[in-house]
C-alpha cells in the first residue's frame, strides 16, 4: 500500500512492515516543515497490524542531513515556542509499541540524527556518518537530540560531539552504540530488509512489552520499572503468542506469530 500526494515523503506498507521515505535526495534530505508535516501523516496511516517502521532517506547519500537552513532562516522563537510536530514526530518513533528501525544510509546530521537517535534501533550503511552540529548555527539540538546522545553515548562524549561539532563515521557510531550495525554499503538494501523481516516475525505483544519496558523503564524508579515490567509478563502469558511460542518450541518447528487477540494497553 502506498499513499499518492506527499511531496516530500514516500510512504509504503507491505502486511506487517511499513516505511517512510525522505524524499529530498537533491537536498541531501533535509527537514522542512512540510516533509515533516508528510512525514506525520503518513506515520497515521499505519495498519493496526503493523509490526515494524523503517525509517530511511532517498538515495545513498544521505539519511537526513538535518534541518532546511533556507527555512531556518524564518525560524523563530514565536514558531518553535512548542516545536510541534518535529517533537511529535520523535516522540511516535520513540513510543510505537512495535520496532523502529532508522536505516542510515548515508549522513544523519542535526534534526535528521535526533530522529534516528529516537528510533529503537539504528543500522547504518558503512559510509554514513553522524552528528549533531547545531552550535554552528549558533543554535542547539532542539528535539530531544542532548538528552537521547548523552543516554546512549554518556555525559562526556555527547559534550563533546555537540560543543564541538564532531561528525564521526559509523564504525566509531557502533563502538559508542550509537548504531546496532554497520554494512557494507553494496549489502545495506538486503540487511534492512533481513532485520525488518526479523522483526515483523516477532510476537506483537512481546515486542511491544519489551520496548515499554526499556523506554519508560529510564524514568522510572526500580521498584515502579520492575512492576511495569512484571505486569507485562502476565500480560504476555495470556496472550495467544506464549501459546504458541511454547508449542513451537515443544515440536521443535518455528513459530508463526499472529498476534490474534492480543491484548493493549496505554
Amino acid at each position: 500500500m502506498s499513499k499518492p500526494g506527499y511531496r516530500f515523503v514516500s510512504f509504503t506498507q507491505t502486511g506487517a512492515r511499513a516505511q517512510i521515505l525522505f524524499n529530498r535526495p537533491e537536498v541531501r534530505n533535509a527537514l522542512n516543515r512540510q516533509l515533516i508535516d508528510e512525514a506525520l501523516d503518513a506515520f497515521s496511516r499505519l495498519s493496526a497490524d503493523t509490526r515494524v517502521l523503517v525509517l530511511r532517506g532517498a538515495g545513498d547519500q544521505a539519511f537526513a542531513a538535518g534541518a532546511d537552513i533556507a527555512e531556518l532562516q524564518d525560524r523563530t522563537t514565536w514558531t518553535d515556542i512548542d516545536f510541534g510536530p518535529r517533537r511529535e514526530l520523535a516522540q511516535r518513533l520513540e513510543n510505537a509499541p512495535f520496532p523502529t528501525v532508522a536505516a542510515l544510509n548515508g549522513v544523519a546530521l542535526g534534526g535528521g540524527f535526533e530522529l534516528a537517535l529516537a528510533c529503537h534501533l539504528r543500522i547504518a550503511a558503512d559510509h554514513a556518518r553522524v552528528g549533531l552540529p547545531e552550535i554552528r548555527l549558533g543554535i542547539i539540538p532542539g528535539n530531544g537530540g542532548t538528552l537521547r546522545l548523552a543516554r546512549i553515548a554518556g555525559r562526556a562524549r555527547a559534550l563533546q560531539f555537540m560543543l564541538l561539532a564532531e561528525q564521526i563515521d559509523a564504525r566509531c557510531a557502533e563502538r559508542l552504540g550509537l548504531v546496532n550495525w554497520v554494512v557494507p554499503a553494496g549489502e545495506f538494501d538486503a540487511q534492512v530488509d533481513e532485520l525488518a523481516n526479523r522483526l515483523a516475525a516477532l510476537p506483537p505483544v512481546a515486542a511491544r512489552a519489551v520496548i515499554d519496558c526499556v523506554t519508560r523503564g529510564e524514568t522510572m524508579n526500580a521498584a515502579d520499572a520492575i512492576n511495569n515490567e512484571h505486569r507485562w509478563f502476565q500480560i504476555c502469558l495470556a496472550s495467544p503468542d506464549k501459546k504458541e511460542g511454547v508449542a513451537a518450541f515443544l515440536e521443535k518447528r518455528r513459530a508463526q506469530f499472529n498476534g490474534v487477540g492480543r491484548e493493549t494497553r496505554s
